[in-house]
């Protein structure tokens, strides 16, 4: 017998991206929803699928609630992914397929989409290979607010063949808005472990562009290269602007 695997995703205010992800996943056993206070049509979405089942909770970090997300699953093997990812069909096949060992975790290719084309430029962007597959008796998520990740030391990595699908921002506000989310964690979560200031912001996000527009090829990825390695930019000069505000506050 195949051991049952358990999906695991965070939701707020999910609904434009949400149905995809969940037929997506639907032949697997149990989905769990982890939501932070969705107020559109998310969870309304959730409802119509059997085989999920809703939580809710405060938003306390993007790591420890994904380390929440896991508790409450059936299964001890979890297979995390965002609102705003599908699985092809192929990946799903790959996944129910595979002889899975607690001392590995598992990898796959994240294929990131923007303006209706997939984007091959840009830190973050491409390559873009991540852990989403695992046993949470053997590893968990780190404890970070933002840029978390799935602890790998002492295990085998495995990497699957097929892609997960993944279109982040659906419109420019998107952008501005996990621009501002994003930041501003960051800020919290190194204030008194690093220093900034806005010469350092401003060396930041300039070193950010030159590297994703020139060194990660955005100059060849048109003008979708162009806005994310800008995208890039800002959030760098953000990041270490509000880290330089909080710091005065110490």
């Amino acid at each position: 017998m195949k051991d049952p695997i358990t999906v695991t995703i965070l939701t707020k205010n999910s609904g434009d991206t949400l149905l995809e992800t969940l037929r997506s996943v639907q032949d697997f056993h149990e989905v769990i929803i982890l939501d932070t206070g969705s107020t559109d049509d998310t969870l309304e979405i959730a409802a119509e699928f059997p085989h999920v089942k809703i939580h809710h909770a405060e938003f306390k970090g993007f790591g420890p609630l994904h380390n929440e997300a896991t508790s409450l699953a059936s299964s001890d093997w979890i297979l995390s992914i965002d609102s705003d990812e599908s699985l092809t069909p192929e990946l799903v096949t790959e996944i129910q397929g595979l002889k899975l060992h607690p001392d590995f975790v598992y990898s796959v290719q994240r294929d990131n989409y923007f303006n209706g084309k997939r984007i091959r430029c840009c830190a973050g962007w491409y390559p873009d290979r991540i852990v989403r597959l695992y046993n949470r008796k053997q590893t968990k998520f780190s404890n970070d607010a933002v840029h978390e990740r799935i602890l790998t030391q002492g295990l085998n990595l495995l990497f699957l063949k097929h892609p997960l699908k993944h279109i982040p921002y659906r419109s420019i506000s998107d952008f501005l808005d996990k621009m501002q989310k994003y930041s501003t964690l960051f800020a919290q979560q190194n204030r008194g472990k690093k220093k900034s200031s806005f010469c350092k912001a401003l060396v930041h996000g300039l070193a950010a562009f030159c590297k994703n527009y020139f060194l990660k090829l955005g100059i060849f990825g048109g003008k979708e290269g162009f806005i994310i390695s800008l995208y890039n930019s800002q959030t760098a000069y953000y990041k270490y602007l509000k880290l330089a505000e909080l710091s005065k506050k110490l």
